[in-house]
């Protein structure tokens, strides 16, 4: 791989180009950063590609080590590994609450406390998710409960 870079003090707008062979999964894994970068999410559904903003995502759920994100309508499959996805969407309100879930903090409905101080989180959808102890009490620390 051969990266170049062109600084130009006259430039308004950055682009990025990317000249390739093929476009191969290592390819697309990278214009999807970039992509998360403008505030989008790069998934699939029935083998279309799809760019998704982020302010869509309720939440984004970890099976089988495939990743979902969950908007109001739809359910579409990510790339990413769920590390990686909080990592790069920690900056725009994600939170993990399990080691299978992240949960975007706008798209919270409503917080109740469980037994063995786990919280169930209602999300905007109406999906109920429970926060495990590990991660409650940081979660009613980012939302201002205690």
């Amino acid at each position: 791989m051969k990266i170049d870079i062109c600084v130009d003090k006259n430039v308004t707008d950055l682009t990025i180009s990317v000249i390739c062979k093929q476009l191969t999964p290592d390819i697309e894994k990278l214009l999807a950063t970039l992509r998360m970068m403008n505030h989008q999410l790069t998934v699939r559904k029935d083998s279309e590609i799809y760019l998704l903003d982020i302010v869509q995502v309720i939440y984004i759920e970890s099976i089988d080590r495939k990743c979902f994100v969950y908007t109001a309508k739809e359910i579409y499959e990510s790339d990413f590994k769920l590390y990686e996805l909080e990592k790069r969407l920690e900056e725009y309100g994600f939170f993990r609450v399990s080691k299978s879930c992240l949960i975007h903090l706008q798209n919270i409905q409503s917080l109740k406390a469980d037994i063995n101080r786990k919280v169930r989180v209602t999300m905007s959808n109406g999906e109920q998710i429970m926060a495990s102890r590990q991660y409650a009490d940081e979660l009613k620390k980012r939302l201002g409960v205690i």
